[in-house]
């Protein structure tokens, strides 16, 4: 793909380079779980290169498909070129991708862990218990240089942040952290609102689950950056077996291709949605990057080209009225994730971040939303009734 080339023209024909020169349209799935090899010398080379984190090369055979994949690699390289990354690789899940990522650096010999909240629960829990051997500061972007010490490994951070989109200024992050990586969430704005390897971070990391696959059918994690880190992360994948599956790296493939329009059409109902619902007596507070104010509104402004599709509601009746919002939805679902077509609304603290320590679980009266492909008209009639039984 000419590097010239704008993002939406990246993200349609991104990866399909060898297709097209085979004559083919779409790309194929091999689900060969072996390959032949053509002798037990060079068998045994492509084993440990592909073992050891290297890329498939010219004489190699895949040798087996924990190792390799070309449609897997596909999607890797889709994702990179999106992303403006070298390279990029994929997982079975947005968690194994996290996995590898601190399985990497305890491995390395580090074990110091900064990492700023609110974050994804699943993230926050396996960084706070530290059962991959891991051991972790909590952070403000202010506290980050006078708690990074010669045994940090890694800075985490995920903006707009889940469940309650705060935003973090990425180069500020970036900044303060020195010479120590930095691995930023970039799951709700995705690369077509924001990049964060062009403000300063290290790694980039995607629960492709959600809006990369975009229909609620596959799951799938990946994370983008340097060779020098997808080389270690390739070494943990062929050791631990979390590669994402090829029928997984079909339908991601697919779904970058419709990513751009997606994004943006969710995106513009959920600018309608959020000053329409602002000022409803049940709500508290619509916490939405699009309706920052002052500092935040010019970080939003910098480093993302649109606000996205997630707002979180903060209700004034707190749980019990959470409780009766969620209950009233008739167009949107009421499910854990996000980025799909059809809206979704969840309770965070009794779900995704109920393991979360009490000083961090987000607030009971909090309810996610996440704004699908409905008409704008509709979804806003069924979050208003929503809201008047939220009431009591």
């Amino acid at each position: 793909m000419d590097s010239d080339v704008r993002f939406d023209t990246r993200a349609v024909h991104g990866g399909m380079e060898s297709i097209r020169e085979a004559g083919g349209h779409v790309p194929p799935i091999d689900l060969s779980t072996t390959s032949s090899l053509a002798g037990v010398a060079s068998g045994g080379d492509s084993y440990e290169n592909l073992a050891s984190g290297g890329i498939l090369g010219t004489d190699d055979s895949p040798v087996y498909q924990r190792l390799w994949n070309d449609g897997v690699a596909r999607f890797e390289r889709s994702l990179a070129g999106l992303e403006g990354a070298e390279s990029a690789v994929a997982f079975s899940t947005g968690m194994a991708a996290l996995t590898a990522i601190l399985t990497a650096v305890v491995s390395a010999g580090r074990s110091h862990v900064v990492a700023l909240r609110p974050l994804y629960g699943g993230t926050d829990h396996v960084l706070d218990s530290g059962m991959l051997g891991t051991r972790v500061s909590w952070a403000t972007p202010d506290s980050i240089a006078e708690i990074v010490t010669s045994e940090t490994a890694l800075i985490v951070c995920e903006t707009p942040a889940n469940p309650t989109l705060d935003i973090v200024d990425i180069a500020d992050v970036a900044k303060r952290a020195g010479d120590v990586p930095v691995l930023v969430d970039n799951t709700f704005a995705t690369p077509v609102l924001q990049r964060p390897l062009e403000f300063g971070a290290t790694l980039v990391l995607h629960s492709a689950t959600k809006f990369l696959g975009g229909h609620g059918d596959v799951m799938g994690g990946v994370v983008a950056g340097p060779e020098d880190w997808m080389r270690r992360l390739r070494h943990v994948r062929a050791l631990t077996g979390a590669l994402l599956h090829p029928s997984a790296a079909y339908l991601l493939q697919r779904g970058l291709r419709t990513l751009p329009v997606r994004v943006r059409a969710q995106q513009e109902t959920t600018r309608a949605l959020a000053h329409s619902l602002r000022d409803h007596p049940a709500v508290a507070t619509i916490r939405y990057p699009g309706l920052a104010t002052g500092s935040i509104a010019e970080t939003v402004s910098r480093q993302m080209t649109g606000p996205g599709s997630l707002f979180a509601l903060e209700l004034t009746g707190g749980f019990a009225a959470a409780s009766r919002f969620v209950d009233a939805v008739r167009i949107a679902c009421h499910a854990v994730s996000l980025g799909g077509i059809d809206s979704l609304v969840q309770h965070p603290a009794s779900l995704t971040h109920r393991p979360v320590a009490a000083e961090a679980k987000p607030g009971e009266g909090i309810v996610r939303v996440s704004v699908g492909l409905e008409d704008a008209r509709d979804l806003e009639q069924d979050l208003l009734q929503a809201l008047d039984q939220a009431m009591g």
